[in-house]
C-alpha cells in the first residue's frame, strides 16, 4: 500500500475531458456532471477556491444535432460548437444551481497571452470571480470566433494545455485532470497488457514522452500527448497536477485527501 501524499491546494484547477463527458452513444454523462457540481460545490463551501475548464462544446453539439463524426470545416466545427457550448452551460447551471451555486462562464482566446491588456482583463475577471462565494467560473476556449485551437498548425493549444494556462494565470496550487483514463502509463495499456501505472513523475523526460503517443476520442482533440505538454507547464511554474479517471469525479475527494490514485506531477517527490 503506498503512503498517504502529502498534497496542500487551497487554490484548484479542474479539467475534465469530453471523454468523460461524452458516452460512446453520443449522449452527454449527465451523472458524471452531476457528481462534478456535487463535489466542486462542496469544495467551494469549505473555502476552497475552484475554477473548472471544461471540453465538450463540439461533442455535446454533436450530440444535439445528430452528428456522429467530428466535423472537418472549420466553420463547420464553430456552429456545431456554439450549438454545443450552449447546452453544456445550461446542463452545468442546472447542475450547479442543486447545490446553491451559480456557474460564470468564460470563453477565452490566445489574446490571454499574447496582448498584455487582454491578459489583465481576463486576470482581474478570475480574480472578482473566485472571490464570490456561490460562484465558480467555468472556461472553454472560444471555439466559434478562433481558429487557432480546432484543427490548424498555429494551435493556441487543446483543453489539456488551456487549464495549465488558466492554472498559472489564477496561482493555482493543484491541477486536476480527469480523463477517461486512471494515470499516465508506462506503455499504452490497451497495446501494452502488462503497462504499469506510473505513480508520480517530477520531469517530463524523453522517456516518458516516448512513452506517450495517440489521439484522443472522435468527439475530442486530446491525447496524452497534450496532457503531458500540460504537466510540463505545470512542473514549470512548481505547480501541482494529477492526471486520473473522472468517471466517478469523487475521485478528487480521494485527491484532496493524499490518497495515492492516479499519476502525481510535483517537483516534489510523493
Amino acid at each position: 500500500m503506498q503512503n498517504k501524499r502529502h498534497i496542500i491546494a487551497d487554490r484548484i484547477v479542474v479539467k475534465i475531458g469530453t471523454s468523460t463527458l461524452i458516452r460512446q452513444n453520443s449522449k452527454i454523462n449527465l451523472k458524471v456532471i452531476k457528481e462534478l457540481a456535487h463535489v466542486l460545490s462542496t469544495l467551494k463551501k469549505d473555502g476552497k477556491d475552484v475554477v473548472l475548464v471544461s471540453s465538450g462544446a463540439i461533442g455535446v453539439g454533436m450530440g444535439v444535432l445528430g452528428i456522429d463524426k467530428r466535423p472537418v470545416k472549420i466553420s463547420k466545427q464553430q456552429a456545431v460548437a456554439a450549438v454545443g457550448q450552449a447546452e453544456l452551460m445550461q446542463i452545468y447551471n442546472e447542475a450547479f444551481h442543486e447545490y446553491g451555486m451559480s456557474v460564470a462562464q468564460m470563453l477565452i482566446t490566445r489574446d490571454i497571452i499574447d496582448y498584455p491588456e487582454s491578459h489583465t482583463n481576463v486576470m482581474n475577471s478570475f480574480q472578482e470571480l473566485l472571490s464570490m462565494e456561490n460562484t465558480i467560473p467555468i472556461v472553454n476556449e472560444n471555439d466559434t470566433v478562433t481558429v487557432s485551437e480546432l484543427d490548424h498548425h498555429t494551435k493556441f493549444g487543446d483543453n489539456d494545455q488551456l487549464s495549465a494556462i488558466v492554472a498559472n494565470l489564477v496561482d493555482a496550487d493543484l491541477l486536476i485532470m480527469l480523463s477517461d483514463i486512471d494515470g499516465f502509463y508506462s506503455a499504452n495499456p490497451l497495446k501494452v497488457p502488462d503497462a504499469k501505472l506510473v505513480s508520480s513523475i517530477q520531469t517530463i523526460s524523453p522517456a516518458i514522452i516516448s512513452a506517450a503517443g495517440g489521439h484522443g476520442t472522435k468527439f475530442g482533440t486530446g491525447g496524452m500527448t497534450t496532457k503531458l505538454k500540460a504537466a510540463e507547464l505545470i512542473l514549470k511554474h512548481n505547480q501541482e497536477m494529477v492526471l486520473t479517471n473522472g468517471k466517478d469525479p469523487n475521485i478528487i475527494f480521494n485527491i484532496l485527501s493524499g490518497d495515492p490514485v492516479g499519476t502525481l506531477f510535483s517537483k516534489v517527490s510523493d
